[in-house]
């Protein structure tokens, strides 16, 4: 199609429009072939965006309801779950499933959002590169499901009550168990230094959520399944050419799953 004279047409810039359009076909194609975006896009960049949008938003419709600033360093456990926080009771009784995804875009505060965002932005950005944008989009979205369904068991069996979830730590965990398994099967010194860098940040962060009474069944959840991926995702290119159709239908689906689940979350606003 010539772009140039289709936005000539509609009175833009032909020209600037016509390698927008070109930069795009191109990060498209990337992404069908399981590869990165080119140029200063990343999925990590849009999942950083799109956790600090959300995170705005859910202080200023704190602020507009009556409770100030309050919301920036302390939101109360209504404005969480209004915020797209996972709730079974909800999940169950008003079937939100939604909530199985917004509830890791959801974040108690200024403190939980810049520790987790700055634990995405140091680890994200490497993973994404190694396995891929479809890839690294399935692992994200997979972990945090896998994340809330071992933090529902362990709230039915052992907590005995329901407690609202929020945060990206599981699919954040989902990153780093991937990160064990995957650069152990990778080999190499700088390979096992990565993989050994991430087993003792999961054993601190585990320990440390056990102080502060984070949801730490739900880091388990989000961990054993990126080191599931991490054990089965294939090394070579040949693995990944076969498996590629299965990981783009994977990717594609997540990425509908969460725009879906963040539109319901929207218009239960309403």
């Amino acid at each position: 199609m010539d772009w140039k004279r289709f936005f000539d047409n509609l009175g833009m810039n032909g020209t600037r429009w016509q390698w927008r359009m070109m930069r795009w076909e191109r990060n498209l194609q990337s992404l069908m072939r399981g590869e990165s975006f080119e140029g200063q896009w990343s999925v990590t960049k849009i999942l950083l965006a799109t956790n600090l949008l959300l995170f705005g938003l859910m202080v200023v419709q704190g602020a507009l309801g009556g409770l100030g600033m309050s919301s920036l360093f302390r939101p109360s456990g209504y404005l969480l779950i209004h915020a797209g926080g996972q709730y079974w009771p909800l999940v169950l009784a008003e079937h939100e499933w939604w909530r199985c995804i917004t509830y890791a875009f959801a974040h108690g505060g200024l403190i939980h959002i810049a520790f987790n965002m700055m634990v995405l932005y140091q680890i994200g950005p490497m993973i994404e590169q190694e396995i891929g944008a479809l890839r690294y989009i399935t692992l994200y979205i997979l972990t945090a499901l896998s994340a809330t369904l071992l933090g529902f068991a362990w709230q039915l069996f052992y907590l005995k009550h329901w407690v609202t979830v929020i945060g990206a730590s599981g699919s954040l965990f989902g990153l780093i168990g991937f990160a064990i398994t995957y650069y152990h099967r990778v080999g190499g010194p700088a390979a096992h230094n990565f993989r050994n860098h991430m087993l003792r940040w999961s054993a601190i962060a585990f320990v440390f959520g056990l102080v502060v009474g984070a949801d730490n069944a739900g880091h388990a959840g989000g961990a054993l399944g990126g080191a599931l991926l991490g054990l089965i995702l294939p090394l070579g290119i040949r693995g990944r050419q076969a498996l590629r159709p299965i990981f783009n239908s994977l990717g594609g689906i997540c990425i509908l799953a969460t725009f879906a689940s963040l539109l319901l979350m929207v218009g239960s606003w309403f």
